[in-house]
């Protein structure tokens, strides 16, 4: 991960803990065994796929968009999904397979998002109006997508995650 994304990462995570008052807690599923590069490798690509593919349906739908706002939650259903089958620390008494979490996937992924914020605000001032307002929408999306992942992350509930919302609404 570039300098850009790593200072932009730490910041998001200062804003957050400031928001909600406490600091956010170290990782409560540490990864069992670290994964193989090649597996790890194969986990994140699937998960940058999840990102274009449910950042393309909104892009042809615009089905999430309320009052010029965004319901992210619901703009990356199968990323976000995808991103707490990767911290998923239980399983069911009868699963043939134990649990195996993966934060470190979530982490690269996290560095793909703050890359993709850090894109999408050098390159906000090109293109015609058009691409420079779905830029815009793509970087605010993207954004609070960063902010949700780091909330799952850290395994704030609904509550918390409310609260940095609305904070960043304001």
């Amino acid at each position: 991960m570039a300098d850009r994304e790593t200072t932009l990462l730490a910041g998001r995570v200062r804003r957050i803990e400031k928001i909600l008052g406490t600091p956010l807690p170290p990782l409560r599923h540490p990864s069992i065994s670290p994964l193989p590069k090649t597996e790890r490798d194969f986990l994140r690509e699937a998960g940058e796929d999840l990102y274009w593919n449910d950042l393309e349906w909104e892009k042809l739908t615009q089905e999430e968009r309320f009052d010029e706002e965004f319901l992210t939650a619901m703009t990356f259903p199968g990323f976000l999904a995808f991103v707490r089958g990767l911290l998923l620390s239980e399983v069911m008494p009868d699963s043939p397979v134990p649990p195996s979490p993966a934060p470190e996937v979530v982490e690269d992924l996290l560095g793909f998002l703050a890359g993709r914020v850090v894109e999408l605000g050098d390159n906000a001032t090109e293109g015609d109006r058009d691409e420079r307002d779905q830029k815009k929408v793509e970087l605010e999306m993207t954004s609070r997508l960063l902010d949700l992942v780091i909330c799952v992350l850290h395994d704030r509930g609904p509550e918390d995650v409310g609260k940095v919302e609305a904070a960043l609404l304001s």
